[in-house]
């Protein structure tokens, strides 16, 4: 069975991944929407080698100073990351990896600011496999873990060491008990705000003592160092933590005293206490919802606890709370599209993907990316970004109407060949490109605008005319309120 319209599986693509080139709506139109699901949520299946694209012919450009360093260089990580966003054949795990970075959100600048940038690069975007000593930085941890068991998944953050320096637990002593990681576990990455209470803030912060981190070299001047989560025995409060919420199975809401080598299990047992909660599970749900669904129609407490119960009945897991949502009514419902805001790293990678990239740079979202209000691996605070109409303001407006422009001014040539057979009329080229770039249903008033535009002058169809007027108009479109929304 084939999708019933192109907008179903734009729909689809724009929500589950970045949007789709023509190239790839073309491959996918005679696919069936239960294939193409399966193949975006079983992306373990297909293999992981767009970073060796990179450089490659047929892909968009990089900004190469003297040696490509992701690994060291933040600049080239985002540059890396943006460029896996656009050409990944794993969508679905890239746009995950960037919902769980703003729900984790940690910055670059204060990790790089305890141990430089080179390191402070290593511990936000290390790719294991090409670092030294085999440094995991924080997003390639979330990028592994995006779908998996929601407590494992929390377990690693609260042991990857960008965060354990973002939220201080690397000073979390006995003497000194540290609590941000404990207060952000329970408000912002589960329960919320107002399931627990200030005593359980102290006593989250007392299970935390001795996870701390360590920094190993092999000796003067080493160049990479490692670093990892150690746990600190010696610094670890061993006495009983009493808590507000169920910890445990049985309703105990007390973590009993251990002896300090046994006392990580503390941290363990609150992570998988507040990773079960019925109300973490239905806070995902509503997060995950807002994320691919719609933050303009609110969802239906069926449909939320429907999504909980796919966690909570399934080993608290993400994938079939994931797989559960796109494969919903309300995900399908027509009344849903165009229904979000998209964030700034959304909107500039559908427009590259709907526009084209042949010798376009993706350093150039990177600086864009600033004045829209989206510098990736720079999060504002450990809320994150604020999300839906907080996005729109005129000053990032403005950005991404200029992002459009210099998207459109690289792309005029390109796109002049690929919209020729279609300028037989002014009519035929707007039509050519609203079908193109996926934007909201324009009003007539909106439509009649941009057909005033195309149709200003005398109609010749002349390769200059196609040139000049097929980069107008997606400049307009993309520049334009409905482009906003995904």
């Amino acid at each position: 069975m084939a999708f019933t319209t192109d907008e179903d599986l734009r729909h689809l693509f724009r929500r589950a991944g970045f949007g789709a080139s023509p190239s790839e709506l073309e491959l996918y139109r005679a696919v069936g929407p239960r294939e193409v699901l399966n193949a975006l949520l079983d992306f373990d299946t297909i293999p992981d080698d767009v970073d060796a694209k990179i450089g490659q012919p047929g892909y968009a450009r990089v900004m190469v100073r003297g040696e490509f360093k992701p690994n060291t260089n933040i600049t080239d990580a985002r540059q890396r990351w943006l460029f896996r966003m656009l050409h990944t054949e794993r969508p679905l795990q890239e746009k995950l990896t960037l919902f769980w970075h703003n729900h984790f959100a940690t910055a670059y600048s204060k990790v790089a600011g305890a141990y430089g940038s080179s390191d402070g690069t290593r511990l936000m975007a290390a790719k294991p496999s090409e670092d030294p000593v085999r440094q995991e930085g924080q997003i390639e941890l979330i990028r592994r873990m995006c779908m998996g068991p929601f407590d494992d998944f929390l377990v690693a953050m609260a042991k990857d060491v960008a965060m354990l320096v973002w939220l201080d637990g690397r000073f979390n002593t006995k003497a000194k008990p540290q609590e941000n990681f404990g207060r952000e576990l329970m408000e912002l990455f589960t329960m919320g705000v107002r399931l627990y209470v200030e005593a359980d803030v102290y006593a989250a912060a007392r299970v935390f003592t001795g996870w701390n981190l360590r920094r190993t070299t092999s000796g003067a001047g080493d160049p990479n160092p490692r670093y990892e989560f150690s746990y600190n025995a010696a610094q670890h409060d061993t006495t009983a933590k009493a808590f507000s919420f169920p910890i445990y199975p049985d309703g105990g809401r007390t973590i009993p005293a251990r002896s300090s080598a046994d006392g990580l299990q503390d941290g363990i047992d609150l992570i998988r206490a507040v990773a079960s909660h019925p109300e973490t599970a239905k806070r995902l749900a509503r997060r995950l919802y807002g994320y691919f669904v719609s933050e303009v129609n609110p969802p239906d407490e069926v449909f939320i606890a429907d999504l909980a119960a796919a966690y909570l009945q399934n080993n608290l897991s993400l994938r079939s709370m994931v797989g559960r949502l796109l494969r919903s009514s309300p995900f399908h419902d027509a009344a849903n599209f165009f229904s979000r805001y998209s964030w700034p790293v959304e909107f500039a990678i559908r427009a590259v993907k709907e526009l084209g990239w042949i010798g376009f740079n993706v350093n150039d979202v990177v600086n864009a990316l600033t004045n829209m209000g989206q510098l990736l691996f720079e999060p504002p605070d450990v809320a994150g970004w604020e999300l839906g109409p907080g996005w729109i303001s005129s000053g990032a407006m403005l950005a991404r109407a200029n992002f459009a422009a210099t998207l459109t001014t690289n792309q005029r040539t390109n796109l002049l060949a690929e919209a020729r057979p279609h300028a037989q009329t002014p009519e035929a080229l707007l039509a050519f490109m609203l079908d193109r770039l996926s934007c909201a249903p324009l009003d007539q008033r909106a439509y009649d605008d941009l057909r005033g535009y195309v149709g200003s002058t005398t109609w010749t169809g002349s390769d200059t005319q196609v040139r000049n007027k097929a980069a107008g108009l997606a400049h307009l479109i993309l520049g334009a309120g409905e482009y906003v929304f995904v």
